[in-house]
Parts: C-alpha cells; structure tokens; sequence
C-alpha cells in the first residue's frame, strides 16, 4: 500500500479512502521518508481496517513509532462517535491495557548515583518482582483487589502506598470512572491479583537514567518538571499485567461471538472484534477496561513505593529529602470518552489508543497546574541502550486526536531478536558501555536489544517535524532492571 500513499508535509502521509474497499475515512501516518520506506506493509492494511470500524470519525492515525500489532497497528489512534453507533474494540486498546509509563525525578546527580549505580539496581531488581507471569505483589484479598479495581492509585496513597501529590501528576488523578468490577471475570481477578506491585516482562522495566547538559533541549518546559542538567531520574513502563490480559482476551471472544448476530457488524478481520459503545456489550467491556486501567494505575503507584524504599535504604535518607517526587503518569493502551473539536463543532467522542501517548497542549484544563503554561509532559521509551525522551505536548497534535508516539517502536520481532543476539554477552556488553543491567532471563535481555527497535533519535525527530510533540530532555540510562 505504500504507494498509494500521498505526501501532505515533510512528516505526515495521506491512505486515501479508496486505498480499500470498505474504508470510510481516510488515514493518516506521521512519519519521515526514511521511516516510511522501513515500514512494514501491513501496517498501512490495519490502519486501513481500522478506517472500516463503524462510527469512525476521519481520519484514523499512526504515528511514528508504528508497527504491526494485533488488530489496531502499535502506534494506531481512532476515534469512534457513540451517537453514530460507534464501536469500541479491544484490538484497539490491547491486551497490556494501560501499559504505560511513569517518570520520577530526584535530587541527585549523577556523581552521587554512579558510585552506587549497582548496589543500586540489585536492591531494585530483589525488591520489585520482575519477569514472565511475576508475583509476589503486595498481599491483597479480593475484596481488597476489588476495591483497587474501582479506585486505582487513589486505593495506594489512602492505604500508605505513596503521598498526595503523586496523584495530581497521573493522568486522571489515577482513577477512571466508570469501572465495574463485575464485568471482570474471576479467570482475571485470579490472575491479576498477586500482581499488584510487579514489573512484568517484555518490553517492561525499570531504568535509572541521568540527564546530561547537551541534551537539555527546552530550559522552560524542563524548570516547569522539576528537572535539571546532571540530575538522575527513574522511569519505568508496566501496566495491568495478567488482568487486562485476561480481560481482553474475554471480551475479545464475547464481542467476536456477537458483533454480527446481535449488532449486524460484519468484518474480515476477526481481530478487530467490536461492538457499538453505547451497546450493554460494548459498556461491559468499557467497565472492564476502566477496572484494567485502575489496576495499571495502582501497580505503577505502588512500584514507586518500592522504588522509594529502596533509594531510601541505599542512600541512607528520606525519599521525600531526596526529592523522589513523581513528574508525568502517561497511560498507554486505553479507549477515553474525549470532547475534540471536529468539522466546527466539539464532538464528545471514544478515543483509542493502542501505543500511543495523549498530548495535551499549553493551558489544558486537565493538566497540573504547574504544567499549564508549557503543556502535558509526554514520556518516550527507548531501549535499555539507547535512553529514552521527554517532550510536551503541542496544539498542533489536536490533528491526531491529541496525540503522539510513545515509544521507539519495534523494528523486528522478539523470535528474530533472540537468534541475532545472545542474552549473556549483551549484558556484558552494555556493562562495558557503563550501563548496568539486572534481567529475570537472558532471553528477555535478547528479545529487547536496541537493534531491535527503531531509532529512537528519528521517531523523536518525526514526532516534532510533525508537529505533535516537542523535546524537552533525552535521558541516558546508568543502569535497568528487566522483565
């Protein structure tokens, strides 16, 4: 399909409607030549399906970190009009739902933390449970779980799993309305609840990074975060672990048993299984999906607990001396009732994003208020050798539904990732480069190399040629802890 599409700027691309029959909006990728002539193909075939979903608003996106992914691309963003029967789809959300990121400044430079870096990351790697189904969260029993289903990180911080103001710095003061534990099978419920407080695996982790002079790009944005040249920070990127897995893979089935008989949807593509949003289908799985998103919330909450503790004991001080204070909690994977401006008029439309990050501009109402006057704090996950990238929001990503990439985005699959490297010397590798890594496996070290990714430089690069998004700080990592 690549040659049907059409040029409208230096990094934005056109899927005309025709591209396949049954499109009923055109789509829109983010990308530079260079990323575009990489591209796989059959990520312009699912954002060409997902331009078929009934009650589509045009045009549907991808942004540059895209690739193929199950039903919607990795990197794809529609929006569905519930008054026009618009559909919600799990395909467009994902199965890690609100696999997201969550960025934590300190006091400390990168002369007090080098030193340490490994006593470091060994105390994070034996305090926070980390790889393939991981347990051993905090105790909680499902009446408990229950309630954290409802509340999210508002449920921690009441039960002295972190402080106030760690909320006013999550998206949604983390908890979204709307959650009905009810609509969560008890196959989830009993997956996710000893994973409360547990890293994950794939491309999950956790990464001590430092912030060089040169690589401080916007003085204002960055006073406004807390964030400073030499300062060592925290970022890590999990989500609602076997809970929203469970979820989807639930709702998936029911919504694929349904959509035709009961809703008249027809579709080729199974995997993009849906049902209209205002339909008792399509509010169970939106209750469900709230109670995955809450669930990712509280999981990121109480990791910051952990981490907490652990710089505590390491450093031999306070965490609040230390100035372990939470800059953005960005959620990834989600579909959100949102009210954009569209055709003249502002639409109460479902927004999914499937790896892809909300960007909010200066002077959001939704945002802290010390974020107002430089806009929303937009967290860019890189690989274990490559850092990572922190931008803020513009007005111009309003084109894309308010939104931007959220990563660097894979370049080849994890199966083709292990037989080009071997997990053992990686590690080795990256200890020779200054970069100290703890991993649940070697497998999982091969699986997320950098060379398995896209440049991150140029998807950072694309995002702010396209407007989207602007760069703040890249990040470099000292040392990280592996699913």
């Amino acid at each position: 399909m690549k040659n049907l599409l059409r040029q409208l700027g230096p990094a934005l691309w056109e899927l005309p409607q025709g591209a396949q029959p049954g499109m009923r909006v055109p789509g829109r990728l983010y990308a530079t030549e260079e990323l575009v002539a990489a591209l796989d193909d059959g990520v312009l075939k699912q954002l060409a399906d997902v331009c078929g979903l009934p009650g589509i608003v045009g045009p549907a996106v991808c942004m540059p970190d895209g690739h193929w992914g199950y039903g919607f691309p990795i990197g794809g963003v529609a929006a569905m009009d519930p008054a026009a029967d618009g559909v919600i789809s799990p395909g467009g959300i994902g199965f890690d739902i609100n696999c997201g990121m969550r960025l934590v400044r300190t006091n400390l430079t990168r002369a007090d933390v080098e030193p340490r870096v490994h006593e470091l990351v060994d105390a994070l790697f034996a305090h926070i449970p980390a790889g393939v189904g991981s347990g051993g969260g905090i105790r909680v029993d499902e009446k408990q779980f229950r309630a954290v289903l409802r509340d999210g990180a508002q449920w921690c911080v009441a039960n002295g799993y972190g402080w106030p103001e760690d909320l006013e710095y999550t998206e949604e003061g983390g908890r979204m309305g709307g959650a009905d534990d009810r609509a969560v099978s008890a196959r989830a419920l009993e997956r996710g609840r000893g994973q409360l407080g547990t890293l994950g695996s794939g491309n999950h982790y956790l990464e001590i990074q430092t912030l060089a002079p040169e690589d401080l790009f916007d003085q204002e944005a960055a006073e406004a975060f807390g964030l400073f040249a030499g300062q060592v920070v925290v970022m890590y990127h999990t989500g609602s672990r076997g809970l929203g897995h469970q979820v989807a893979t639930d709702y998936i089935r029911t919504l694929g048993r349904v959509m035709g008989r009961q809703y008249g949807i027809r579709t080729e593509v199974s995997e993009l299984a849906c049902a209209p949003f205002e339909s008792p289908d399509g509010q169970a799985y939106f209750a469900a999906q709230q109670c995955a998103v809450n669930m990712a919330f509280a999981n990121r909450q109480v990791l910051l607990h952990r981490i907490r503790e652990v710089f505590a004991r390491v450093f031999g001080s306070d965490a609040r001396a230390l100035g372990l204070q939470v800059v953005f909690d960005v959620a990834h994977n989600i579909a959100r009732l949102e009210t954009h401006q569209h055709e003249g008029r502002e639409r109460r439309l479902l927004v999914h994003r499937k790896g892809a990050t909300r960007a909010l501009p200066a002077g959001a109402a939704q945002l802290p208020a010390a974020y107002r006057p430089v806009g929303q704090p937009i967290i860019i996950g890189g690989s274990m050798e490559t850092g990572s990238y922190l931008l803020v929001g513009t007005a111009r990503a309003a084109e894309a539904w308010a939104s931007t990439a959220h990563g660097s985005g894979r370049s080849m699959s994890r199966h083709q990732a292990t037989r080009n490297w071997d997990g053992r010397q990686l590690q080795q590798e990256l200890g020779r480069r200054g970069i100290y890594v703890r991993s649940a496996s070697p497998r999982a070290l091969a699986e997320e190399a950098g060379g398995a990714y896209k440049d991150i430089d140029a998807v950072v690069e694309a995002a702010q040629l396209a407007g989207l998004s602007r760069k703040v700080a890249r990040f470099r990592p000292l040392g990280n802890v592996k699913g």
